[in-house]
């Protein structure tokens, strides 16, 4: 049965993301900024909706009164990556719209990436470390100035169930460089929609916001130390069954 429904839900996410991405690239034309990317958003919406209602993947969310709540309010998600679930699922939970740091390969990538690359977000070239964070910096300033949040994966690639990645300091150093605050966030996605992983199964997504940490007068990898330490702790506490 889990197959059945992983084979319906793929259905269902590429028969509405090849006309929503011709759209969105139409749309482009004459339309930038935040109308577009609550437009992308929509799609995003019906994806979420359609591991709900196909796939038997619920989502139960704590801690947004932890997020800014200035109208103009500026943060750094940084955010545990442990399947495509959560790349989806947040800007269906952000009051803000976000703009994320991605590889640039990414926007080959039929239709979704086409989109991708109409938005306000920060593709990044890895093998070009310095300059790509000078973007980053460059990017995020401007974009934090207009009350786009930017989200990060510290750990920089998807993490198998139960195990911990090494966390980059590229999202503190951000955040210090623009004085926005960071906000962490733990997701146990793994737990129903695996990494790399074709079968989904039906389940609770449990997402936890964690307190703003202020980046004001912070070193990054210490900042980032700080990040981990409540990640992980939280990690544990929603799923314990994975690190025992």
């Amino acid at each position: 049965m889990a197959f059945l429904r992983s084979v319906v839900h793929m259905g269902w996410m590429l028969v509405t993301v090849i006309p929503w991405g011709i759209i969105m690239c139409v749309a482009s034309i004459w339309r930038r900024g935040e109308p577009l990317y609550w437009m992308a958003e929509r799609w995003l919406g019906w994806a979420i909706g359609g591991a709900r209602l196909i796939l038997g993947i619920r989502t139960r969310v704590t801690g947004m009164e932890n997020l800014p709540q200035a109208q103009r309010a500026g943060a750094v998600l940084l955010v545990k990556h442990q399947s495509t679930f959560e790349t989806f699922l947040m800007p269906t939970l952000m009051p803000h719209p976000l703009a994320y740091v991605f590889k640039k390969e990414l926007i080959y990538v039929p239709f979704f990436g086409w989109a991708m690359a109409r938005l306000d977000m920060i593709h990044i070239d890895r093998s070009q470390r310095a300059q790509a964070f000078n973007k980053v910096v460059k990017q995020g300033r401007a974009l934090l100035a207009q009350g786009i949040w930017i989200i990060m994966f510290p750990e920089g690639t998807r993490i198998p169930r139960g195990q911990q990645g090494t966390y980059k300091s590229g999202g503190t150093r951000l955040a210090i460089e623009t004085g926005a605050p960071v906000i962490p966030i733990a997701v146990t996605s793994a737990k129903v929609w695996p990494r790399k992983a074709f079968i989904k199964r039906p389940g609770v997504v449990d997402v936890s916001i964690g307190p703003a940490i202020s980046s004001v007068g912070r070193e990054p990898v210490e900042l980032m130390r700080e990040v981990e330490a409540w990640i992980e702790a939280e990690m544990r506490r929603l799923d314990p069954e994975a690190y025992r």
